[in-house]
């Protein structure tokens, strides 16, 4: 039914629902409790919020005492996500239809609500946002600067962590990777990194989006870190654990396991994960791309520069030509 809507209204799924194995990893990292309450600010068609009451469901564990509150500014999405939870036996739930960063829906007098659990796959780099009033927000939420026009990512970053809760608040945020390089946000990422609640960040393979080849990170908060991960961050390069099948990318049992085991674990494995001090990351332009830490399988070759350089030069020539090569022949046709 959802993806009749997702076709139906020539959007890819993505902004209907999430990969659910993908969000299977997500709430086995994220472990709810019963009695928690779990916030999605984009909840889409809600399939992330009831994924991670099946973990609870799976584990025979008390599911229904868990509160559960989504936005989305879809008003049909919104609806699907209310009939997605109620016919998976939530009653015990709240979705609010608005705009999350013109307007969030769920607030504590003049807070924001807190929550246990937040957990969220907003919309990638969007332009049309109201940059101004984020800029004097008066939730808080630019703690960490004012993201650009052309990329709202930080600004729903900013307002996932003033939504967790102070103790006991975690989250797990779907981005693209710019997010952990990009010079523009250089100065965000930076508090980011000092503030010391990214806690892992974990690169995923391609093709796990519906109509969507991109590759996607995890990036797991906590608000209260364990003893043994402060100062610290552990950079996991999960991009070969996907499987194919019928023109659909997954990740198996075995893949889940294998993340889970390198964060709970908490050490380097070669090729897979390393944990960085958050001093180094500092000192390292405040770069949370996974490559900068984890080593790659064949990349001990070691390039000069002035030799590399006119060789670079060539092979972009060479590709401007036969591309316009290729496009006055379709012309021609």
């Amino acid at each position: 039914l959802v993806g009749k809507f997702a076709a139906d209204a020539g959007n890819t799924a993505q902004e209907f629902y999430t990969n659910r194995t993908v969000v299977q990893l997500i709430a086995e990292i994220l472990q709810p409790q019963p009695n928690e309450s779990i916030y999605d600010p984009t909840c889409g068609s809600g399939g992330m919020l009831v994924k991670c009451l099946d973990y609870l469901r799976n584990k025979g564990a008390e599911w229904q005492s868990v509160q559960v509150f989504g936005q989305e500014v879809n008003g049909l999405t919104s609806s699907i996500a209310r009939m997605n939870l109620y016919l998976n036996g939530v009653e015990d739930f709240s979705i609010a239809c608005a705009d999350t960063l013109e307007h969030p829906a769920f607030l504590d007098g003049s807070h924001l609500r807190k929550f246990d659990i937040v957990l969220a796959n907003p919309p990638y780099s969007i332009k049309e946002w109201n940059r101004e009033k984020f800029m004097n927000d008066k939730w808080g939420r630019n703690f960490l600067g004012t993201p650009p026009q052309g990329r709202a990512d930080y600004a729903f970053f900013q307002h996932i962590i003033a939504s967790m809760d102070r103790n006991t608040g975690r989250c797990a945020i779907l981005f693209p990777h710019g997010v952990l390089f990009r010079d523009e946000e250089y100065e965000l990422r930076k508090k980011l990194v000092e503030i010391d609640i990214v806690d892992c960040v974990i690169g995923l393979g391609p093709n796990l989006f519906f109509n969507a080849s991109m590759e996607a990170c995890i990036i797991i908060c906590k608000n209260r870190k364990e003893d043994s991960h402060k100062g610290k961050v552990i950079f996991i390069d999960a991009k070969g654990e996907v499987s194919r099948k019928n023109a659909e990318s997954y990740l198996e049992n075995t893949h889940i396991q294998k993340i889970i085991s390198a964060y709970e674990n908490f050490e380097d494995i070669e090729y897979f994960a390393k944990v960085a001090d958050i001093n180094d990351i500092d000192n390292n332009k405040s770069l949370l791309s996974i490559q900068s830490y984890v080593k790659q399988k064949g990349t001990n070759e070691i390039y000069i520069l002035d030799e590399s350089l006119p060789k670079w030069i060539e092979a972009s020539r060479s590709m401007h030509i036969e591309v316009a090569n290729l496009l006055s022949m379709l012309k021609y046709e």
